[in-house]
């Protein structure tokens, strides 16, 4: 069985208090931290950089999953390695050469994951499979919380988990926009194993059972063999 693993977005979270909101993600045993970004080039939003990213890493152990929405990303992977990430997802859209921002991504310590927008075709990413250890399909366009799921990416997910099987590759696959109780029965029945939620978590009257309930949800509906 494929590890489930649930990553709360902070871009749902209340930014005035972040550091208590990281600490409540950890009491409430998320898998992991999502921290999206964004740069208002790349996409029409910007959020926050490197050093807010460094300011709440001694509030958590929790890996950080840090998605970078940004044009050029290859210039920055060492200044977000030293904030404290433990994955850097980039855009195979960014602009950055897809092979070297991978190599310098791990060469950096931390774990290597491409991204691609809802209609970008996922073959783009194949090429370079055996260099990650995660792929993250935006299940919306990129740049806003509180949007609602696309389903025709719920294909590129199967797709992808399909070819990570027939190359026996032990992938994690993320998605990212739009995830609730319905739609990530959907996405985890498609292959996806690591979801990001916003305010699916940060707007729950009890963080930690909307956590649960997600992960078991996920896990009752992945019946993928890897």
């Amino acid at each position: 069985m494929k590890p489930i693993k649930i990553s709360p977005s902070v871009l749902s979270s209340d930014f005035s208090r972040l550091g208590e909101e990281t600490k409540m993600m950890d009491s409430c045993k998320a898998d992991m931290l999502h921290l999206d970004v964004m740069d208002g080039n790349f996409v029409p939003n910007i959020t926050f950089g490197a050093p807010v990213i460094k300011s709440i890493r001694n509030c958590t152990a929790m890996p950080f999953d840090v998605h970078l929405m940004i044009n050029k990303p290859l210039r920055y992977i060492e200044n977000f390695r030293d904030a404290g990430a433990d994955i850097i997802t980039f855009h195979v859209e960014s602009g950055s050469p897809v092979a070297q921002t991978i190599e310098r991504i791990r060469a950096s310590g931390c774990a290597a994951s491409l991204s691609v927008r809802p209609k970008t075709d996922i073959e783009e990413v194949f090429p370079y499979l055996d260099k990650l250890a995660m792929v993250l399909i935006m299940t919306v366009e990129p740049g806003f919380g509180g949007q609602s799921f696309i389903t025709d990416t719920l294909g590129k997910i199967s797709s992808l988990r399909a070819e990570c099987l027939r190359r026996g590759l032990n992938l994690d696959i993320q998605v990212d926009g739009g995830i609730n109780e319905q739609t990530i029965v959907d996405a985890a029945k498609a292959g996806a194993n690591v979801f990001v939620a916003g305010s699916a978590v940060f707007n729950a009257k009890q963080p930690s059972q909307a956590i649960n309930n997600l992960r078991r949800l996920a896990k009752d509906a992945f019946k993928w063999s890897v």
